[in-house]
């Protein structure tokens, strides 16, 4: 009996007719808003007023609104809830204190699950309109968006020495920071996920962005008063926030101590030169070094003050990050889909 081939035939099969599939609408790109609040009662409606009728304008895009509220004791946390209720695109975060602005920005980005995610404060300093600029440059193919200031309403001082203060950061540091920026600016979802690895306690969010690479752009605006309540950054924050900057992405400070050091060596080798030129020379006023005496004392005394200060910032944070501790703790998160608190 001859066994039965059983190979499939070598003809090929008749073709299937496919039915023509209609493509669908494409899916509008969906925006985060992380927006950091601490006491700011006064401006949280007026804020959110204008952000929904600027995005109102855009039908291309959906967004989330994403309020952290940094532990604010005036009310504020009230007028979120409120808002949360009204308005299904608002998730707010309540830390279980104040942790900070950095840290506030940190939790927010943490949270964020759009596409890309923009950054910015609800003083209404930052304009609501221009986070729309944003989105034009992000989909034109940047990754990050920096919002740069041309101008600012604040005061001569602050005006003064934030200028000085980013030319400085800019030239002691290998990271190229953008000049007059905050941290108003845009993410793409990679760049924010990748963000989001970086865990150190003393945060410069701004220099962390720019250290990143990626395509950035920068975005043009006049920046507005702020609309009610007092800044948030008072000198002393703001002297710590630069602090955070400089040691976080520069060892400059240290080997400023070293040239300080040559520097109070010459000094001093010149002080035993004139001493001993005095001794020898002018044996009859030697007596009277005692001026001198107390001057290069004092000034010694200064410069070790001042060097110990500097490297006592760097083992701070080295004892800060040892330490391990969460860099926040949320007391709960309003609104939004449970599944992703």
């Amino acid at each position: 009996m001859t066994q039965q081939d059983i190979r499939p035939s070598a003809q090929p099969p008749a073709p299937v007719a496919l039915a023509a599939v209609e493509p669908g609408p494409a899916r509008r790109p969906l925006i985060s808003y992380v927006l950091p609040v601490y006491n700011e009662r006064d401006g949280i409606a007026a804020f959110h007023t204008e952000l929904t009728a600027a995005l109102a304008g855009r039908p291309d895009l959906d967004a989330e609104l994403v309020y952290v509220n940094d532990g604010s004791t005036d009310g504020s946390l009230a007028i979120l809830k409120d808002l949360a209720e009204r308005d299904p695109r608002v998730r707010v975060v309540d830390l279980a204190r104040n942790f900070g602005h950095q840290l506030a920005i940190t939790a927010g980005l943490d949270l964020a699950g759009g596409d890309a995610v923009i950054v910015m404060d609800t003083d209404l300093q930052d304009p609501p309109r221009v986070s729309l600029e944003l989105v034009d440059a992000w989909r034109e193919g940047a990754d990050i968006v920096h919002a740069r200031r041309r101008t600012r309403q604040d005061s001569a001082f602050k005006r003064a020495t934030a200028h000085l203060y980013y030319r400085l950061l800019r030239t002691s540091t290998d990271v190229d920071i953008p000049l007059d920026t905050g941290d108003f600016r845009l993410l793409d979802r990679k760049v924010a996920a990748e963000l989001c690895r970086y865990r150190e306690r003393s945060r410069f969010v701004r220099g962390i962005v720019a250290s990143m690479g990626f395509r950035q752009r920068e975005v043009v605006f006049d920046r507005d008063e702020r609309f009610a309540g007092e800044t948030k950054y008072p000198l002393r924050k703001m002297a710590r926030l630069a602090v955070d900057g400089v040691t976080s992405f520069s060892t400059t400070p240290l080997k400023m101590i070293t040239r300080l050091g040559f520097v109070v060596l010459a000094f001093s080798l010149l002080g035993i030169v004139y001493a001993l030129a005095m001794k020898f020379f002018r044996p009859d006023i030697t007596v009277s070094g005692w001026t001198m005496l107390m001057c290069v004392v004092l000034f010694l005394g200064g410069t070790q003050m001042l060097s110990l200060g500097v490297i006592g910032a760097y083992i701070g944070r080295i004892y800060s990050e040892a330490q391990g501790r969460p860099l926040y703790l949320v007391r709960e998160v309003i609104g939004g889909d449970d599944d992703r608190r």
